[in-house]
């Protein structure tokens, strides 16, 4: 029996990736300087394109390189959505490799809990596959969510399969000047809550009644129906102060400024911890080399 489309394009990237030299995937290349750029690497493409979508399943399988938004296109044909974000043009496994969760993370959840399985190239040029196809399929250690975030220092990812989740029927922006904490306690797990320091932005998600029932709840507190705010392309982490231009993303930690801030900074043991467990994934050096997950805003 011959190979699936699918596996064949996986078979041409494993190629593509070779064993020796320095190596890298490029997608869209909207966050192609985040961690260091791999200067000198080759570059490779990722497989793109859905291979299989199962409605029913509520998963689906899709080359690393598509594009986010073409995914998000075929999704919404059957009602379903990743919950991921990237900026124009990212593609599926560049969101996935920088790692930032998106901004509905309290209803969607976080980034690593999209992918449940990734087909992969390592350092030696083997393929090898991550995870699996179901939710409940982990034994030992969750390769898949060492490589979220991982901006492909531990291995190159071609493929991967996806938890999809139903697009809510409902969505609906609201803003005033009103406590954070306030709005928490008159909604139930509101999508996305954004304080500026004066003005707190809540998005809400779901059925049409319960989205009723909780907005006039809020209108009570003197919030008003609004359109989604835009927000500051940098970030930084919550230090118990807005910086100028700030927005907190209340509950995550993420604060959205006008440049990013300093990454985050981590104890010497996960620092030796991270480049041990690098060593052993590449021990030659070849993947992405020059780029530091660890020199990533949040």
């Amino acid at each position: 029996m011959g190979m699936s489309a699918g596996d064949a394009r996986m078979e041409d990237f494993r190629t593509d990736v070779g064993e020796t030299g320095e190596v890298c995937v490029r997608g869209g290349g909207t966050r192609w300087g985040v961690g260091g750029g791999p200067e000198g690497a080759r570059e490779v493409a990722a497989p793109s394109g859905i291979v299989t979508l199962e409605p029913a399943e509520m998963t689906v399988m899709v080359g690393a390189g598509t594009a986010l938004a073409d995914l998000a296109g075929e999704l919404s044909v059957h009602g379903l959505e990743t919950g991921m974000e990237g900026p124009v043009g990212s593609t599926v496994g560049g969101v996935l490799m920088v790692g930032r969760n998106p901004l509905r993370r309290r209803r969607v959840g976080a980034i690593a809990d999209v992918l449940l399985q990734a087909d992969c190239v390592g350092s030696d040029g083997v393929a090898f596959t991550a995870g699996g196809p179901t939710v409940k399929n982990v034994t030992g250690y969750d390769l898949c969510r060492l490589l979220v975030g991982s901006l492909g220092t531990l291995a190159l990812v071609g493929r991967v399969i996806l938890r999809t989740r139903p697009i809510p029927t409902c969505t609906r922006w609201l803003a005033g000047e009103v406590e954070p904490q306030r709005i928490l306690e008159a909604t139930y797990r509101p999508s996305c809550l954004l304080w500026n320091g004066i003005t707190t932005s809540v998005l809400l998600e779901g059925y049409g009644e319960d989205i009723d029932e909780m907005t006039g709840r809020l209108t009570v507190l003197g919030l008003t129906v609004s359109e989604p705010p835009v927000l500051p392309v940098g970030r930084g982490r919550w230090t118990g102060e807005l910086p100028e231009g700030g927005v907190l993303e209340v509950g995550s930690g993420v604060v959205h400024q006008p440049v990013d801030g300093d990454p985050p900074t981590v104890s010497d043991g996960v620092r030796r911890l991270a480049d041990r467990m690098r060593a052993s994934f590449d021990p030659s050096g070849r993947l992405n080399p020059g780029r530091d997950p660890y020199r990533v805003a949040p």
